[in-house]
């Protein structure tokens, strides 16, 4: 029975209690240490504790705190924007406390934008089976995260629809070449726009690696041009989430950079690494196209939120990425996720069980299969990660399962890595690992970290 009066996302397990985070480690109240091997969520980029960051907080706190965006602006915010803007090509960003708030707002945007341009039919959005975009109600509705979903589906739009996913290792056919997988999806995505009719599409919405949902699952090449050029034909705009993989994680600064496009999105939001785990604090960012049509219309963006433009989260965001910057970690990033391809692939490829290696930068996932010749997946039935845990402890490990993180025993240290557990492959059935450390690792702490998961897996599967 738990002693805590806090409502934790798990009420039959009590999270462990970290009493401090340092570098790449966190420490136990018992004194055990722990790798960061996820990041949190994806969240830590630049490490944990760092004193520029905390200073720069402290700094902020003794000079404006909080004031509200509806009448007032902060340094802070004013220069963490230019900074978004002068690197992204894009012209405007709302700052908002979380990745649900921005996508939130980023469907608010895209609908009013319509309205600006005289166009209220546009009211339907397509995003991909295989999606995560957030935890409200309007970010739930436009997903397709199976397991999440469940208990809402009588709250949600009937404006929101779904085309496939870019997921070569399940759904590219065995003779299938890229551009052939292309053309399939850029169809079906065309043949969505005509079912709705085309003047009735605000907006295709489509995260640029997908994250917790199917595991660092990039798009082959050419998708994203493709989709871009069927948004543009119909006069739809494209939003890109990046809250999980962008602001670096992926060896470049925004993940679309790396897949050949012309320009930048039409709307893109950011979360989780923008504050580092230093502050709440997520950004839509959005295009000329974008603020033109409200300059031509009202004016005015109907939305708004307590903590818009919060100074001490953009200032600490302003921080982190100052870091990044002056220390070089995007391309670190970039450097150490090759460096972790290249182990993932020698320790774990050959495995009997492993499916799939996939992602990009430090952003990397290990799919499970039960048949690696036809691709049978592990029944919902079985848990996986249950049993990865149950085995860890029977045989003298110090393994321990909260409801989102995986602690692996290694030697005298632990890591934390983040689990997919169910519907990796299609929203019920498959399992999946993500590895998503601070850009700060070094190449020992991968292996560590790749030695410490490999052990599990054999415990468990062999």
């Amino acid at each position: 029975m738990t002693s805590s009066h806090v409502f934790h996302r798990s009420l039959t397990y009590e999270p462990l209690l970290a009493v401090r985070a340092e570098g790449n480690y966190i420490y136990l109240k018992d004194g055990r240490k722990i790798l960061d091997g996820s990041g949190g969520a994806a969240v830590t980029s630049i490490g944990h504790g760092d004193k520029r960051v905390i200073a720069s907080i402290l700094d902020q706190l003794q000079t404006v705190d909080y004031v509200h965006s509806g009448t007032f602006s902060n340094k802070a915010a004013e220069e963490l924007a230019n900074e978004l803007i002068e690197e992204s090509g894009m012209a405007r960003v709302v700052f908002v406390s979380g990745g649900s708030e921005a996508i939130e707002s980023a469907i608010k945007l895209t609908r009013q934008y319509h309205l600006e341009n005289k166009q209220p039919e546009r009211v339907n959005f397509i995003a991909r089976k295989q999606s995560y975009h957030g935890n409200t109600l309007g970010a739930l509705g436009l997903c397709r995260h199976t397991a999440r979903r469940a208990p809402f589906l009588p709250y949600f739009s009937s404006c929101f629809h779904y085309v496939s996913p870019c997921f070569a290792y399940h759904y590219k056919l065995d003779n299938e070449s890229d551009e052939g997988y292309v053309k399939r999806l850029a169809d079906e995505l065309e043949a969505k726009f005509q079912e709705l009719g085309p003047n009735t599409v605000a907006a295709f919405f489509a995260e640029t690696i997908v994250g917790a949902t199917s595991g660092c699952t990039p798009a082959v090449p050419g998708y994203f041009k493709a989709m871009r050029d069927i948004c543009d034909r119909h006069g739809a705009l494209l939003v890109l989430d990046e809250i999980m993989c962008g602001v670096g994680r992926t060896g470049k600064m925004h993940a679309w950079q790396w897949e050949g496009l012309s320009s930048p999105p039409d709307i893109q939001v950011l979360g989780k690494g923008l504050g580092g785990g230093y502050a709440p604090l997520a950004a839509v960012l959005m295009s000329n196209r974008v603020v033109n049509a409200f300059l031509a219309g009202s004016g005015a963006f109907n939305n708004g939120y307590t903590y818009q433009s919060h100074a001490v989260g953009c200032r600490a965001a302003l921080e982190v990425i100052k870091i990044m910057k002056e220390d070089g970690l995007i391309e670190q990033c970039h450097q150490r996720g090759l460096f972790l391809e290249k182990i993932l692939n020698e320790k774990l490829s050959d495995h009997a069980h492993v499916g799939d290696i996939r992602g990009r930068g430090l952003f990397w996932s290990v799919e499970f299969i039960k048949n690696k010749a036809t691709k049978e997946m592990y029944p919902s039935t079985f848990l996986f990660i249950d049993s990865i845990i149950k085995e860890c402890i029977e045989r003298g490990g110090k393994c321990f399962l909260c409801s989102i993180r995986l602690y692996y025993t290694y030697m005298f240290h632990v890591v934390v890595i983040y689990p997919g557990s169910k519907g990796t492959a299609d929203g019920v059935n498959g399992d999946h690992v993500l590895i998503a450390p601070p850009y700060t690792i070094t190449e020992d702490e991968l292996v560590f970290l790749v030695d410490s998961l490999k052990s599990s897996i054999e415990i468990v599967l062999n």
